[in-house]
């Protein structure tokens, strides 16, 4: 678990092009191993969602 911390502190976020206006963002950045993480923009040090390869190609596919 420890891993995950240190790579989410140096992760590179970016902001979804489709998020909302105001506070309704998300971020979302590229970890080891093909995964992605995403939080809430509101809460940089709060909670991230790790996604492995295939369940961030899950989670695009039924938002698209």
């Amino acid at each position: 678990m420890n891993k995950v911390r240190t790579e989410l502190a140096k992760a590179i976020w970016h902001k979804s092009s489709h998020s909302g206006s105001g506070d309704q963002c998300v971020e979302v950045a590229s970890l080891s191993g093909h995964r992605r993480a995403v939080r809430d923009s509101k809460d940089p040090g709060g909670p991230a969602l790790v996604l492995s390869a295939a369940e961030w190609a899950t989670l695009v596919r039924a938002i698209r």
